[in-house]
């Protein structure tokens, strides 16, 4: 029996043959005697029966084998754990259940922290600069003037960000050829003796439209701002959800950043005009978070003693589109939308004036901090 961190299977159908055997996977919505009700991954919710001789295990996250699961009873099931029930279709369209296997929500959020802790210990990420296809490995700048090597195999674990997701939970299992140079990559593994490489045991990777430039107007209403964006030397339209974050440097802040350009330029940064700015440069991005949130606040330190800017960022005050006024200066990362003059926010960056001062072409300062607020590896466990 193999477990998913994604798997999405559907309800039993309608028209299922009586004994036929099917099942179900989702979360424990309610639970009333013997009876529960599922709300599966694909959104439905399936009423579960248990019989005089169901079988209930209980498997640990990250298990796959019900060798390692071990036998557990219905008083222990709670609202919000994971299972999966096999079974045949029962009266008034239930599942009779058969045999059940359950994740515990306490368990999957151990999980969970253990992995995000994981992603900051030995995570990094960036921009992906240059691809090695025959040997398999992924050179991705963390700051301007820092890049490390991604080293994968055969046994490393690709998933990708869903195009219209940044959360680690939405992104779908990928593989090396979907990864192009001006990508989004974070990858967890084992780091060399120098930190400049890493041998990956799973890697992440999205394509986001980093911009930076003035805000030009400010439509409240439909939760907008168009940019005068200096990277694609025209004005976009750029849309705030749910899911996007928003925050503001303190202007002392600003300036040590842009104090960091400055030096790193004088470093060997890319010079303006060598590369599109998505591949320019990376951020100092290691692991995650928090869940569900950007990548995270782990991280390689740039040689030299540079500043560990996803822990910088991390910590900076939110602020509301409110807070926003006409001729800011913001930097965002953002998901391209269907018109090449919209795109959807996924963390904006106000009182940077100093940092675009200190690159006035945008290139190394959007790279700087492109990627850091992606969604956080970790994601959901599920038996399947």
């Amino acid at each position: 029996m193999a477990i998913s961190v994604r798997a999405q299977n559907p309800a039993p159908p309608a028209d299922a043959q009586p004994g036929a055997v099917t099942r179900s996977i989702g979360a424990v919505k309610s639970i009333n005697g013997k009876t529960l009700v599922l709300k599966t991954d694909a959104g439905a919710e399936v009423t579960i029966t248990l019989l005089e001789g169901t079988r209930i295990l209980r498997l640990a996250p990250g298990q796959t084998d019900l060798k390692s699961a071990t036998p557990m009873t219905l008083p222990e099931v709670q609202v919000g754990d994971r299972m999966l029930v096999r079974g045949r279709p029962g009266e008034n369209g239930a599942l009779a259940a058969t045999s059940i296997v359950v994740m515990k929500q306490s368990d999957v959020a151990q999980k969970q922290q253990h992995d995000m802790q994981d992603w900051q210990r030995r995570g990094a990420g960036g921009i992906v600069s240059a691809i090695d296809a025959p040997a398999g490995a992924i050179t991705v700048a963390v700051t301007p003037t820092l890049s490390i090597a991604i080293k994968t195999g055969k046994d490393t674990v690709f998933l990708r960000y869903a195009s219209n997701s940044v959360k680690f939970g939405d992104a779908q299992k990928g593989t090396f050829d979907q990864i192009k140079v001006g990508d989004q990559v974070r990858a967890r593994g084992n780091r060399s003796a120098d930190g400049k490489e890493i041998a990956a045991e799973e890697v992440i990777s999205g394509t986001f439209r980093n911009i930076a430039g003035t805000i030009s107007s400010i439509d409240a209403a439909n939760n907008a701002i168009t940019v005068k964006d200096i990277l694609a030397k025209k004005s976009v339209v750029v849309k705030f959800n749910s899911d996007s974050q928003l925050r503001k440097l303190a202007p002392q802040m600003a300036q040590r950043l842009a104090f960091f350009l400055k030096g790193g330029a004088a470093q060997g940064a890319p010079a303006a005009g060598a590369q599109p700015a998505s591949a320019a440069g990376g951020t100092a991005t290691g692991g995650a978070p928090q869940a569900g949130q950007g990548p995270g606040a782990g991280g390689p330190r740039p040689s030299g003693g540079g500043a560990d800017f996803s822990q910088i960022l991390s910590r900076i005050p939110s602020i509301t589109l409110a807070d926003l006024q006409k001729e800011d200066a913001v930097m965002i990362v953002a998901m391209q939308g269907a018109n090449p003059g919209e795109a959807t926010a996924v963390t904006l960056l106000g009182g940077v004036e100093p940092i675009l001062t200190a690159s006035p072409n945008g290139m190394s300062a959007a790279a700087l901090f492109s990627g850091w607020n992606l969604g956080a590896p970790g994601g959901d466990a599920a038996p399947q």
